[in-house]
């Protein structure tokens, strides 16, 4: 299956209509200007050769397994500096559509350990399931190489300001302690 990533409706498939005794292949290779849209969407500066490439099975009478390949580049500024930082990505991703998903109603819930188990609609969205994976395997904290914090001077009108090594509370004990003064 080609899907035209332009229109998110034509990626989704009717699980009704998926054969149950072969998987159902779809890859997914956004035009730039969809790519554009995805990364205003994400928050990033931009997002380039996103490529979502997989297959939907079925997995027992009423379940269904998505397993693909993700591949993407992604321009983000660096956490220190600002400056763009480009990230490349692969990855794999599987998610498990099942009909029966317990939800407890609990005022408190444990997430579960298994984050990629999702409810069983009536469509299977392969264009969903590839924007959800970009956003989660985004880098968290960019850094250009070399990109490095300065050392943080703090400071109060009319006071010396100290550095970080002054703001550490036990940094002055180890010049306390000298080799020759052990007391026992």
């Amino acid at each position: 299956m080609n899907s035209d990533p332009s229109n998110t409706s034509s990626s989704a498939l009717r699980v009704a209509e998926l054969p149950q005794n072969r998987p159902t292949r779809f890859v997914l290779v956004p035009e730039t200007k969809v790519l554009a849209e995805i990364a205003q969407e994400l928050g990033v500066d931009g997002l380039r050769k996103l490529r979502f490439d997989g297959e939907i099975s079925a997995r027992g009478k009423r379940d269904w397994t998505l397993k693909a390949t993700l591949g993407f580049t992604v321009v983000q500024p660096c956490v220190v500096s600002l400056e763009p930082v480009t990230t490349r990505v692969d990855t794999k991703v599987e998610r498990l559509f099942l009909a029966n998903v317990e939800t407890p109603e609990a005022a408190e819930i444990e997430m579960p350990d298994e984050d990629h188990v999702d409810p069983l609609g009536e469509e299977i969205d392969p264009y969903a399931v590839m924007v959800e994976s970009v956003a989660l395997h985004l880098p968290q904290y960019p850094r250009k190489a070399g990109a490095e914090l300065g050392q943080h001077i703090h400071a109060e009108p009319g006071t010396a300001p100290m550095t970080d090594e002054d703001t550490r509370p036990f940094a002055g004990l180890a010049d306390l302690i000298k080799p020759g003064d052990k007391d026992t």
